[in-house]
């Protein structure tokens, strides 16, 4: 194994090792699951700074290590959906490589339209485990689907923005962070 493949795989486990304890240090949860965290951060930093490839497999790796620190299970589909899915969806915000855009204000939008997508992909996932697995929440006379749409926005939208915000800032103040040392200027 090379050098530099050696070097993704630690920074992917350690991104997946501080997703986690992100994930346990929650500003507020939801009854049925879901949680406002910093989980998403450790996940987009590895996607935009190494690629698609990373994002997905270091989402894959937290979705997994979600389910065995304690998980909500209703049936097979359902847990791939809401962990390992779910959470390898936002490793699609590494379709876009800060290192390919020059400026900081042009990388701050590629962070931002990477994230979303992320975000994005892993609301699809909760928003149809929610309409087949836990539409027996939704309250008398509430479409299933509007109140899964309702239930997953309320927490990941509030997650996207913090995420976006830490990231932003992490780019302004400490852009070496997101960018590997080959793609930065000396």
């Amino acid at each position: 194994m090379d050098r530099q493949r050696l070097v993704i795989l630690l920074e992917m486990a350690m991104m997946a090792a501080l997703a986690i304890v992100f994930s346990q240090i929650k500003v507020f949860e939801m009854p049925q699951g879901g949680s406002v965290s910093l989980v998403m951060v450790p996940i987009a930093l590895i996607a935009v700074r190494r690629g698609l490839a990373a994002g997905v497999v270091t989402g894959l790796v937290v979705g997994f290590l979600q389910l065995l620190l304690g998980s909500t299970v209703v049936h097979p589909v359902q847990l791939l959906l809401d962990y390992p899915l779910a959470f390898g969806a936002l490793g699609l915000a590494g379709l876009f490589r800060l290192s390919g855009y020059e400026g900081t204000k042009q990388r701050i939008m590629v962070l931002w339209s990477g994230l979303f997508i992320g975000v994005i992909a892993r609301f699809v996932c909760h928003f149809l485990s929610g309409i087949i697995w836990f539409g027996s929440y939704a309250p008398e006379g509430v479409p299933v689907w509007q109140y899964s749409l309702i239930y997953n926005i309320t927490y990941l939208l509030p997650e996207m923005i913090i995420a976006g915000v830490v990231l932003t800032v992490v780019l302004s103040s400490a852009s070496q962070l997101l960018l590997p040392t080959r793609d930065r200027v000396a």
